[in-house]
């Protein structure tokens, strides 16, 4: 069993938070050591926070210009695509489907025997 000294040991203990225990460990290092320890985390985070910023920046300047120089070549690649495709489908109207399919290598269908 538990002696009602242990039970109040135990309600104490739990009364505390995790912020409270950090803080009185706090104590026990020197001044020195607090303060570099602090300056340390402060310019981890500053630094941090830089580099997203400046990642965030360099970002948008690369896909924004990727978009403005590779869009023309894109549209232009899409045009040449359409027109080849339309000489496809001309050819195959004059001269027939056989001759689409061939490459338009000659110009005189097939010969059936």
């Amino acid at each position: 069993m538990k002696s009602e000294v242990e039970d109040d040991i135990e309600d104490e203990d739990l009364d505390e938070t995790l912020s409270e225990r950090l803080w009185g460990l706090t104590e026990m290092f020197p001044e020195g050591v607090r303060n570099i320890t602090s300056a340390v985390v402060s310019s981890t985070c500053t630094g941090i926070k830089g580099f997203y910023g400046l990642s965030r920046i360099i970002a948008w300047c690369f896909f924004s210009s990727s978009a403005i120089l590779f869009a023309p070549l894109i549209f232009e690649m899409e045009r040449a695509q359409v027109e080849e495709m339309q000489r496809s489908q001309q050819k195959q109207v004059l001269l027939g489907p056989s001759s689409a399919m061939s490459g338009g290598m000659g110009l005189m269908p097939p010969i059936h025997r």
